[in-house]
């Protein structure tokens, strides 16, 4: 399965619509910076490494839609802009199109061919931090088949190989060390119950989904041996922001005394942001709360409050992978 694929033909990005998913795959075909901007803003492209990606290509994008319209140099930075910002929380999104806007004055083969560098070094990164996740996983629990709760989706569908968190996971499954996964249904999305179970099905590995009101007794009763969740944004302190429901998750980790883990690539750690006091939490629309599969489930009149993230403190986390290292915040 390919969250997206560059057709060189039409100068274009196809994507996975992941708001269809499962009950449909579908494709978008982007050949417009509007339509990438509304496919990052809906969600039908997510997760940190693929926006890092869809970044990069969308400055090709722009470029290419500049040359057809006929822009000038302002309206392609502002074009360019629109994309870098349309998630403001998500830093793999902004990195990716700074790495490439300085190719623009290079021309359009320059920019792709550092737009599929971007999207190849994440594939070569979600190898290796499945096998360091896998091994730190292995040396700092006990049991032989593990238990493992995980929240919102960091599969293949958030990168563009086998994923962050969940390429953990799949490793330690490879590596026949895996009991049940826990999968968080996260609200109001539903992205655990829609997109995680849709992969750990694929895969075959065992699985069962909760609410995600159910996951802070899961470990508290002991049901789970470690916790394990993706980024959206690293501060150099190690603070963590990731999808909304996850500091809860290491809250009862603390409490049980088992490891709470995060994996996201070296792209995710934003050196610039100096603690989780400083990420900026995206505020989504207030009616997807309010609702579940396009049916109100609230009053008429009652408003919703839609905060996308929230920020695990570093104390609460036992460590974060990257390709690069395995970084125990509470170590240092």
């Amino acid at each position: 399965m390919q969250t997206m694929q560059w057709l060189a033909d039409q100068r274009a990005l196809r994507l996975i619509d992941q708001t269809k998913l499962p009950s449909s795959e579908e494709y978008l075909t982007v050949t417009q910076v509007d339509q990438l901007v509304a496919a990052i803003q809906s969600l039908a492209v997510r997760g940190a490494p693929a926006l890092g990606a869809s970044g990069g290509y969308g400055v090709a994008i722009a470029l290419a839609q500049g040359e057809r319209e006929g822009w000038d140099q302002a309206r392609l930075q502002n074009e360019i802009d629109k994309i870098r910002d349309a998630r403001p929380t998500a830093v793999n999104l902004a990195w990716g199109v700074e790495r490439v806007r300085p190719l623009v004055t290079s021309g359009f083969d320059a920019v792709l061919a550092e737009a599929h560098l971007i999207a190849d070094e994440d594939r070569a990164a979600n190898e290796t931090m499945a096998k360091l996740g896998a091994d730190w996983v292995q040396a700092n629990t006990s049991r032989d088949k593990l238990r493992v709760v995980t929240h919102c989706n960091t599969g293949a569908l958030a990168t563009t190989a086998i994923g962050t968190a969940y390429g953990v996971i799949a490793e330690l499954h490879r590596r026949g060390a895996i009991e049940l996964v826990y999968a968080d249904e996260t609200r109001p999305l539903l992205q655990g119950a829609r997109l995680t179970s849709f992969e750990l099905t694929k895969d075959g590995i065992p699985h069962v989904i909760e609410a995600d009101g159910a996951a802070a007794s899961t470990i508290l009763r002991g049901l789970a041996d470690f916790a394990i969740i993706g980024a959206d944004r690293i501060a150099a302190n190690g603070d963590t922001a990731n999808k909304i429901g996850s500091v809860s998750v290491a809250l009862a980790c603390a409490r049980a005394g088992i490891p709470f883990v995060v994996v996201a690539p070296e792209s995710t750690v934003d050196r610039n942001t100096a603690s989780g006091d400083d990420v900026h939490i995206e505020q989504r629309d207030g009616a997807e709360v309010l609702s579940l599969g396009g049916v109100r489930t609230a009053p008429d009149g009652a408003e919703g409050f839609n905060p996308a993230f929230d920020v695990t403190p570093h104390d609460l986390i036992a460590a974060i992978v990257t390709e690069a290292r395995v970084w125990e915040p509470n170590a240092d």
